[in-house]
């Protein structure tokens, strides 16, 4: 299945279904993905497919690209409605992470004061201090929760390393309100196993989670595209809409993206 990878350390700005105008700023390479999930669905291919021998971008070079993206887009009269940590992999996971953020907050307010600073995460470092204060820094701390059981998560997820989802759960927890849980349903089956998490057994439990978490919003989404691995296909609007009246009845903004 076709999958890309991103430019780097600055790519777009692109068309976000759930951001709008979005200039992404990737820490990971061009040539390769650094992840610690490795998604059946992930659009930047499977980790074995995208190994690379270059590593992280460090803050400096970082920062110098995103300001002059900034001062170009200015002088063309179009500024991005949000500045999106993301790219080839896990942004948290990079040591320029916190440093890179602290920079960015201060480009944005010198150059496009309109315009939000998200992250996109699967979460998996949140609980690290560092990375938790500079999280507190951004406008959309969007962490990833596709599910509360670990086997699911094992199989579509795909953890790097130790995942302990009740962990997870607390961390969120732990920002105050200040995150937004992202969350792919979708139906299909893999090697004869579903990957259907549209039903009771996923959503009633992860609905619970949300209301420990108390977050600001949740956005739920499905494939958009083509994945590395075949089997999966969208969840129905209809069922996707159905999820979202149950998060918004606990009080809790929710938007779909089909």
């Amino acid at each position: 299945m076709s999958t890309f990878l991103n430019d780097s350390p600055v790519f777009g700005p692109v068309k976000s279904r759930r951001l709008g105008v979005s200039l992404g700023v990737n820490l990971m390479p061009a040539t390769g993905k650094i992840c610690t999930f490795d998604c059946l669905y992930c659009e930047n291919g499977l980790n074995a497919q995208r190994r690379t021998p270059d590593g992280y971008n460090d803050a400096q070079t970082v920062l110098d690209a995103l300001e002059a993206r900034l001062r170009k887009m200015a002088g063309e009269g179009v500024l991005p409605d949000v500045i999106t940590f993301a790219g080839n992999g896990e942004p948290t996971a990079s040591p320029a992470f916190p440093e890179a953020i602290r920079g960015a907050v201060r480009l944005r307010d010198e150059l496009a004061p309109s315009a939000k600073i998200a992250v996109l995460s699967n979460g998996t470092r949140a609980g690290v201090p560092e990375v938790h204060d500079a999280l507190m820094l951004v406008d959309d701390n969007i962490l990833k929760l596709d599910t509360v059981d670990a086997d699911y998560i094992a199989l579509l997820d795909r953890p790097v390393g130790a995942y302990d989802v009740e962990r997870q759960v607390e961390a969120f927890t732990s920002f105050g309100g200040h995150v937004i849980v992202q969350t792919i349903f979708l139906t299909g089956s893999v090697d004869g196993v579903s990957v259907d998490n549209t039903g009771e057994k996923y959503v009633g439990p992860w609905l619970e989670a949300l209301r420990r978490i108390g977050p600001e919003a949740v956005t739920i989404y499905t494939v958009a595209r083509e994945t590395p691995v075949a089997g999966l296909s969208k969840a129905a609007p209809e069922v996707l809409d159905a999820i979202a009246e149950r998060v918004r009845a606990l009080g809790i903004r929710c938007t779909v993206s089909y």
